[in-house]
């Protein structure tokens, strides 16, 4: 007969386990370049909006130079890169 019962498999074995630095990178009101990363999410809490593009893992980034817009609209957020030059 067994002493100890079958023990799973724990996910966090080693101990501390290092971030995945999620969030922004780049905040409202700063000025961004063509294909900087804004957002690094999972899942769409914010969406992109104009000179804005979504990776394929969520992450939001600038389509053109401009500075970094954050609204809400309909309850969603959107994230667009606003150009001066328009």
């Amino acid at each position: 007969m067994a002493h100890k019962k079958a023990g799973g498999s724990k996910a966090k074995q080693s101990g501390n386990v290092a971030g995945k630095r999620r969030g922004f990178k780049i905040y409202g009101g700063e000025k961004v370049q063509t294909g900087q990363v804004i957002l690094r999410q999972v899942g769409t809490a914010f969406h992109e909006g104009d000179g804005a593009a979504r990776g394929r893992d969520h992450t939001i980034f600038a389509m053109q130079d401009g500075t970094v817009n954050v609204k809400t609209k309909l309850g969603k957020k959107y994230i667009e890169v606003l150009n001066k030059e328009k």
